[in-house]
């Protein structure tokens, strides 16, 4: 496999795991396709054709130095120049035989991807409606979220790491959604697969997923934020794992109207927290980096059934699911 090859390789994992369906998925990218044919000359021109291709604009080829068969990655949660160099020395340790880095994969975005982060966030308004929130509702309130993320990441030093990758000759892509939606999936199947009563049976449930697992032992294990053990879950939604980053924290008013009691995120932030207690929401964090460590698990997994080898850095902690 190629670098492209592998990017592409992983839409069509995003895809397949999409809250949305293939079909949902296919639509929202028909949409961008209509709006882009009534667009003007110089519209179109200006128009990242990607988009008509790429449902996650936050996931990228950044670089390619070598368009050559990739046998070994270095993976990351977040890449920085720091990181390239990494992979720069150990490439040039590896001696005339080969076995140095290939590609570097970062989960979070970098480059265009990040510029282009709340791209993806409308996802959240079709995952709420498949919990039971409106539509018209949900994408209401995530308009302003979108909005105010957009303006935040503007102001990003967004190609610090391409600018290295570049200069030192390395391979450069992120992928972020789709491992997002995969690790959404998983959890998905987890939880709906099991009759759970309490918040604390619920955290139990995660803590036997190895990533979990795994951070429990640096303190950052599955917690509660907002809600006690002996509550009730009622309806658990897993909102907040995947489309971005997070949504509007004006949603868990309309969530609770919902019927849903629990959601499962990644991260939750103090506002947020504060907005899911007066709706009497409970809000079980699951990790954030041990969750990105998941959904990046599971895209590493088809490498590996490809003969890749991963070296795991930059927080990302590596468990095989090969078979």
């Amino acid at each position: 496999m190629k670098v492209q090859d592998i990017h592409n390789l992983f839409i069509r994992m995003g895809m397949d795991a999409d809250f949305r369906g293939k079909d949902g998925v296919q639509d929202f990218l028909d949409d961008k396709k209509k709006r882009f044919e009534k667009l003007s000359e110089q519209e179109k021109q200006e128009f990242d054709k990607d988009a008509l291709e790429n449902p996650y604009l936050d996931s990228g080829v950044y670089n390619i130095s070598d368009d050559k068969e990739i046998k070994k990655v270095l993976v990351g949660i977040d890449i920085s120049p720091a990181e390239i160099l990494i992979a720069k020395q150990l490439s040039d340790t590896a001696g005339p035989d080969g076995g140095g880095i290939d590609l570097v994969i970062a989960h979070h975005p970098v480059g265009k991807g990040l510029a282009q982060l709340a791209d993806v966030m409308n996802l959240q308004c079709d995952i709420l409606s498949y919990y039971g929130v409106p539509i018209n509702i949900s994408e209401g309130l995530m308009k302003e979220r979108i909005s105010e993320v957009a303006r935040g990441v503007n102001a990003s030093n967004h190609q610090r790491t391409v600018d290295a990758a570049k200069l030192m000759k390395v391979n450069l892509m992120n992928s972020h959604t789709p491992a997002d939606n995969s690790a959404a999936k998983f959890l998905r199947n987890l939880i709906e697969d099991k009759k759970i009563d309490r918040i604390s049976d619920l955290i139990n449930i995660l803590k036997e997923v190895p990533e979990y697992k795994e951070a429990m032992k640096i303190g950052v294990g599955p917690k509660i934020f907002a809600g006690s053990p002996e509550n009730h879950c009622g309806k658990i939604a897993l909102s907040e794992i995947t489309g971005g980053t997070e949504g509007s924290p004006k949603l868990y008013e309309k969530m609770a109207q919902a019927g849903i009691g629990t959601t499962v995120a990644m991260h939750v932030s103090e506002e947020h927290r504060k907005e899911a207690e007066s709706a009497h929401i409970n809000v079980v964090i699951a990790g954030h980096i041990s969750s990105d460590s998941l959904g990046m698990n599971l895209l590493m997994d088809e490498l590996e059934r490809q003969g890749i080898e991963i070296v795991p850095c930059s927080g990302f902690t590596r468990f095989s699911r090969v078979k």
